[in-house]
């Protein structure tokens, strides 16, 4: 049971719901018996980022409120610092990598605290050989960071093209393939990782779609709710939220849809949610080094009695 009304950056989703407790902009939830209303509305205007014309990759920082990680998914091996509104406020290096393809950023737990993982999953024409996470401290002022940990990966059944990387707030690492060149799957690293190793992931459950996605199903980033309740995923049109516990258990059922088509994104790329359950946007500039672009969507989660 959903109902879905739509007009300019607003979206209203009715689903069916039994409501539980979160600390996060809404409440967390399975579908079951009660109704609930997702809603979420795009939270001021586009802005376009000229230092991001690929931006790929957004995350949500912890040691410094209100700080956002972006990057590039070619060129320079940099993080780009923002704050909230879409402002660039800083520029990080990163010393000791060589950039192949980077689709995905996340900030996660970590051995030394908090950790920033960079995934450089992307394969375009599905013929890598192995994809890498590398792991550095999440910086604090710093204008370089070195690598601290490189994780290498092979898929189970044959190179696949990917910018989605999720983190578990118990560290488990998954990653999303966009679905381009085959199906949408799900695929776990190993609980023991070991720097600079080749570890074999391994799909989880099967897969989201039945062979090559079509464009408006390719997955382009997804994040995890700074609780580890929801996972939200996106597409270039639409996001989707997810419970974090289903999805990592291979069940690919979302609680709500948001359209994003009215934004105005060339090429809509990253996705990062905060605690307070505002959404956060990242796309490339559409080409020919043209501006990146930056948004966000504020969403709460209602309860609504079905007496």
């Amino acid at each position: 049971m959903r109902q879905v009304s739509l007009d300019y950056g607003r979206c209203v989703v009715r689903v069916a719901l039994i409501v539980v407790t979160s600390t996060v902009g809404w409440p967390a939830v399975s579908i079951a018996q009660q109704a609930a209303a997702l809603q979420c509305h795009a939270a001021g205007a586009l802005v376009r980022l000229p230092e991001l014309p690929e931006a790929s990759g957004i995350a949500v920082g912890r040691r410094s409120a209100g700080r956002l990680w972006a990057h590039n998914d070619s060129g320079e091996a940099v993080l780009v610092a923002l704050d909230t509104r879409g402002s660039v406020t800083g520029r990080v290096r990163v010393s000791g990598v060589t950039l192949e393809d980077w689709e995905a950023v996340a900030v996660g737990a970590c051995p030394g605290g908090s950790c920033i993982y960079i995934a450089d999953i992307g394969d375009n024409e599905g013929k890598r050989k192995r994809v890498t996470i590398h792991r550095v401290p999440e910086p604090s002022n710093e204008a370089s960071v070195a690598i601290k940990d490189t994780f290498h990966a092979t898929y189970p059944d044959g190179a696949h093209d990917a910018e989605a990387l999720l983190v578990a707030p118990d560290g488990g690492l998954f990653v999303v393939t966009k679905g381009e060149t085959d199906a949408v799957g799900l695929y776990r690293f190993p609980r023991a990782l070991r720097s600079g190793a080749t570890h074999r992931l391994e799909r989880v459950g099967t897969p989201r779609t039945s062979g090559k996605a079509p464009q408006t199903e390719r997955i382009t980033d997804g994040t995890v709710s700074p609780d580890g309740t929801w996972v939200v995923l996106r597409t270039r049109q639409d996001f989707t939220i997810h419970r974090a516990a289903d999805l990592f258990a291979g069940n690919w059922t979302d609680v709500g849809r948001v359209d994003l088509k009215g934004i105005g994104e060339a090429q809509g790329e990253g996705v990062a949610i905060a605690a307070d359950g505002t959404v956060y946007l990242t796309g490339e500039g559409g080409g020919r080094s043209q501006p990146g672009t930056f948004a966000k969507y504020a969403c709460s989660m209602t309860a609504r009695d079905q007496r």
